[in-house]
């Protein structure tokens, strides 16, 4: 597995580091948040949603654990699994479905599940100052093998601009 690890150290430039994904993404792709609470997960999810057309708010799912939006191009299915208490309930929450239908999956605390998506791009974040975060984003599975490549060269470029 290949990381492209980042420094944002602006919210600013997590809001770029989201628009430069959310333009690599398809239909049925999979999408894993991780870090500690308040690592920056959700605002990430906001700006992603926002780069793909999503016009209403985007809140956290911590408590329903799943929410859809419709965006321009894609149906953005975001789960937060934080307070998922078996690995059973995922079945419950209807992902798969919503994937076969087409959906991006945008997954927070995804490393909760660790086996469940076996093809994903993975993005952790660690707090790295007040603002500032380290995000690293890395990949799984033969689906992101040759995307990852352009997608990390073009988040370096990003953040060394």
């Amino acid at each position: 597995m290949h990381t492209a690890t980042l420094l944002a150290e602006s919210l600013d430039q997590t809001q770029r580091i989201a628009e430069t994904v959310a333009g690599k993404l398809r239909p049925r792709d999979v999408v894993l948040l991780t870090g500690d609470l308040g690592a920056g997960k959700t605002t990430f999810t906001k700006a992603l949603c926002a780069a793909l057309g999503v016009g209403e708010q985007v809140t956290s799912p911590t408590f329903n654990l799943v929410h859809e939006y419709k965006g321009r191009a894609l149906t953005v299915c975001h789960a937060d699994l934080y307070r998922l208490e078996r690995t059973g309930e995922l079945i419950d929450l209807g992902l798969d479905d919503a994937r076969r239908g087409g959906a991006l999956l945008v997954v927070e605390w995804g490393d909760l599940v660790p086996n469940e998506f076996p093809e994903a791009l993975v993005i952790a974040f660690t707090h790295a100052g007040d603002d500032a975060r380290r995000i690293e984003v890395s990949w799984r599975g033969a689906t992101w093998e040759l995307r990852f490549v352009r997608i990390a060269d073009q988040l370096r470029q990003l953040v060394s601009s």
